[in-house]
């Protein structure tokens, strides 16, 4: 199948009507879809088909048991309402780029692997790159059968209703331990490549992020007939705290979101007893990072405190900086600068965005090519990639496969 066929078949599953969007998330009907889509790309093609014990799907070309395997692949689940390339571009070129690859006549030393990692996102359980970080070990299975959606229902109880078996959860040490590169592509989340005039970058490093929960506890009443100063409505600190955010990521030139908000009583006519906002930061070093939260953090409770509310802050999860194997790095400016003699014509540049590649950096090699995002828009309906550049990803792809495969 071309790139343009398998696009347009994945490109319906799970996309809102109303919104554009994709609601891709972890263990739903839509995700069971493309993981049927998965597997059949992988069937299609001859290759060994196998489902790990924390959900992912690997397909192989050559001995999975063998070890120096170079693998490619990304994700299929969405965050709400997200686009449709950040994670299915990478899956949907590393199976062109095989297929790419056959066309040439390339003769594999090294078995080839194609992997659809499990919950990236996080956004059912509130826990980016589920599926890679248990199998890295930097999630405990007691950790991920803590995890609840927002209907109550937990990682385990999900994985069942969708047919997997949640007993088999854990590290996985003997499967990563076959990999000699993992190289994830992915759509750039910004516009530095468009700036400079480039179809294809390869990343440098991962900034160092987090997620921090804000619970702002004050007093329920009645909006009609509370007068203000007997107020304490978290309400006010939590915006207030927004604000903070902005502002301490601006001095800091780092960034700080709060983008998921839950109210109770959450009634139009009543004062909140409860605002609970997720914090989302982000630096180029973890000195900034630590900077910009901990001003964040100082500020809100100066603003609960003044309105009588009390404040938790819990980090919920957190990703150091990733540097991506220089060694590795190197070699795939190498290969795709070949043609015209320069080792670095290819551009090098860093992201915000975490990715499983970022997870895995810690057990195995890993790198990153990036395609062309003209918006600079991602996690929205937005987010765009144009073909010609999808194509020259593949390519690109195809390039390095063979270098780090085919040698």
């Amino acid at each position: 199948m071309t790139f343009h066929s398998m696009w347009a078949e994945l490109l319906p599953i799970g996309r809102s009507s109303a919104s554009g969007g994709y609601r891709r998330f972890a263990w739903s009907g839509a995700d069971t879809e493309c993981r049927a889509w998965f597997r059949q790309q992988a069937e299609s093609r001859g290759l060994t088909y196998e489902l790990d014990r924390n959900g992912n799907q690997w397909a192989w070309l050559g001995d999975p048991a063998a070890r120096d395997a170079v693998v490619t692949g990304s994700h299929l689940d969405s965050v709400p309402d997200g686009g449709a390339f950040d994670g299915p571009l990478g899956v949907v070129s590393s199976f062109a780029a095989l297929d790419e690859l056959r066309a040439r006549g390339a003769q594999f030393t090294k078995p080839l692997a194609i992997v659809n990692f499990g919950d990236e996102e996080g956004a059912r359980f509130g826990l980016a790159c589920v599926g890679s970080r248990l199998a890295a070990g930097q999630l405990t299975v007691e950790q991920a059968h803590r995890l609840t959606d927002a209907d109550g229902v937990t990682l385990p109880q999900a994985m069942e209703r969708a047919g997997y078996d949640p007993g088999t959860l854990g590290p996985d040490p003997e499967r990563l331990g076959r990999i000699g590169a993992f190289v994830e592509l992915h759509v750039e989340q910004g516009r530095a490549l468009d700036i400079g005039g480039d179809q294809v970058g390869i990343a440098s490093a991962i900034w160092p992020h987090g997620r921090w929960r804000f619970d702002f506890r004050g007093e329920a009443n009645h909006a009609g007939t509370t007068r203000l100063v007997d107020r304490h409505d978290p309400m006010l600190p939590y915006a207030e705290t927004v604000l903070a955010a902005r502002r301490e990521a601006r001095l800091a030139g780092a960034v700080a979101t709060f983008g998921k908000i839950a109210v109770e009583p959450n009634g139009v006519n009543a004062i909140p007893s409860l605002v609970r906002g997720w914090l989302d930061s982000r630096a180029a070093d973890q000195a900034t990072l630590d900077t910009v939260v901990t001003g964040v953090e100082k500020a809100a409770r100066e603003y609960a405190d003044a309105q009588g509310v009390e404040l938790d802050v819990i980090r919920e999860s957190f990703t150091p900086v990733v540097e991506f194997e220089h060694a590795l790095r190197d070699e795939l400016a190498r290969i795709l600068g070949k043609e015209r003699d320069a080792v670095l014509s290819v551009p090098v540049l860093g992201t915000g965005a975490g990715h499983d590649a970022g997870i895995l950096s810690g057990t195995v090699p890993t790198a990153m090519l990036f395609v062309r995002n003209p918006t600079g828009v991602s996690h929205s309906p937005a987010e765009f990639a144009a073909e010609d550049d999808c194509v020259a990803g593949v390519t690109a792809l195809a390039d390095v496969l063979e270098g780090l495969a085919c040698r």
